[in-house]
């Protein structure tokens, strides 16, 4: 006999059978983090590309309308004086002597130009007021603070008003909620209060409700024609589903500024339209269909469309026609088993196509100012105002976060009751 094999321990198999499993396991899980790691690094490009095209430019939107750098670059002087006044009564000799300081270091009168910019949204004729002084400058460096003072008071007397100064301590801060507040009809004081503007002011408020009640216009509209064109090419057949398809498409392939000029050609005085409506006797003068609500609307619809047939027919394609036939053979009458049967089962694709149309409408900036009046621009308007007129990037920004955030609350009600609504069906 094998002393070997006589020396081994009686339970060697069976500790052999216990750690074949384990050595399983073992393998089991590495293969499973390798193919992990693969599928990570497969879309680590995606996600690179995401965070810089999406997600930075949507946190710098978002610093930037809390951010506040014009006077705490240019006035940090004067506002480390203005932290030590209360705000009432008549500012120290050495605020003026500290701003005459800041406004002679600038470098260069692009910088006082932003500041005159900022501090003119917050007082009218700020602008004026501090040009002129920087166009002053420099002083006698041997003046002293009571002289600087009374120098600053003989070139422009308003610098003895407290409002000026009052927007300048208000804003020596680099971070605000000025901007944010103002995007929604509010105001801080300079005693640091949050009020409402006063009514005649008040405007981004009816601007936002104005931009939601278009969109939800144009996304209804767009679902009650879609919905029965998305039906019709679901059941065509495929070579015919798919050259109605091409020309369903055709907005993509074509230039919105084509488009709105097609539109404007349609829809003014003299236009296809009214020429034809006039023709038929529909009526005695032109429909003004220009420059006004309806004309942006229709406009809009014809642009989106697209966005809510593509679902609603990749949706309506799923369906098996079966459901029908087989509750018309249950005694159902066609009307009532396509209400019941067939139009249920099409729900997400009339959420996710009128969210898409509804997402995309809130944003439209040119369609809106080219065929529409003062009271139809949309909130992406006032956007382009601040950025490209005014040069007030907080402002813009601001406006652009309150969109997205209310953007992303209606998403989030959506996904809240389509849940609800799956959970129940």
């Amino acid at each position: 006999m094998n002393t070997a094999a006589m020396a081994l321990p009686a339970d060697a198999p069976q500790a052999a059978e216990a750690a074949a499993p384990a050595n399983l396991r073992r393998q089991l899980r590495t293969a499973e983090r390798r193919r992990r790691l693969r599928s990570v690094a497969l879309t680590l490009p995606l996600l690179a590309f995401l965070v810089a095209v999406f997600i930075v430019p949507l946190a710098g939107l978002m610093v930037r309308a809390i951010e506040n750098p014009e006077v705490a670059d240019t006035l940090g002087r004067t506002g480390g004086v203005l932290a030590r006044w209360d705000g009432t009564s008549a500012p120290p000799d050495a605020a003026y002597a500290a701003l005459a300081q800041d406004l002679a270091q600038l470098q260069e009168g692009a910088q006082a130009g932003a500041l005159a910019r900022r501090l003119n949204s917050e007082v009218s004729g700020a602008r004026s007021l501090i040009m002129g002084t920087y166009r002053a400058l420099p002083f006698d460096s041997q003046w002293s603070e009571a002289q600087v003072r009374a120098h600053m008071l003989e070139l422009d007397p308003r610098w003895a008003e407290l409002p000026y100064w009052q927007a300048i301590a208000k804003n020596a801060a680099r971070w605000t909620p000025d901007y944010l507040l103002a995007s929604v009809d509010l105001q801080r004081t300079a005693q640091g209060e949050v009020v409402a503007v006063p009514a005649e002011a008040a405007a981004f408020r009816d601007i936002l409700l104005r931009t939601f009640e278009m969109s939800a216009t144009v996304t209804l509209i767009a679902i009650l024609i879609g919905y029965p064109l998305a039906y019709w090419l679901s059941t065509l057949s495929e070579r015919r589903a798919n050259l109605m398809m091409i020309l369903v498409l055709v907005p993509f392939w074509t230039s919105v500024l084509v488009r709105i000029a097609a539109w404007i050609v349609l829809l003014q005085s003299n236009g296809l339209i009214n020429r034809l409506l006039l023709g038929l006797g529909v009526t005695d003068t032109p429909v003004p269909l220009l420059f006004n609500r309806l004309g942006v609307v229709i406009a809009m619809v014809h642009i989106l469309l697209p966005f809510l047939v593509l679902p609603l027919y990749s949706v309506m394609k799923s369906i098996p026609p079966n459901y029908l036939r087989a509750a018309v053979s249950l005694g159902s009458t066609p009307l009532a088993a396509f209400f019941r049967v067939y139009v249920p089962q099409t729900y997400p694709g009339v959420a996710a196509g009128g969210l898409l149309v509804f997402i995309t409408a809130i944003g439209y900036y040119v369609t809106p100012a080219l065929l529409g009046g003062p009271s139809d621009q949309m909130l992406s308007y006032y956007v382009a105002q601040y950025t490209n007129v005014e040069v007030n990037w907080g402002m813009a920004a601001a406006l652009g976060s309150v969109l997205l955030v209310t953007t992303l609350m209606l998403y989030a009600v959506y996904r809240k009751f389509g849940k609800a609504e799956l959970n129940m069906g």
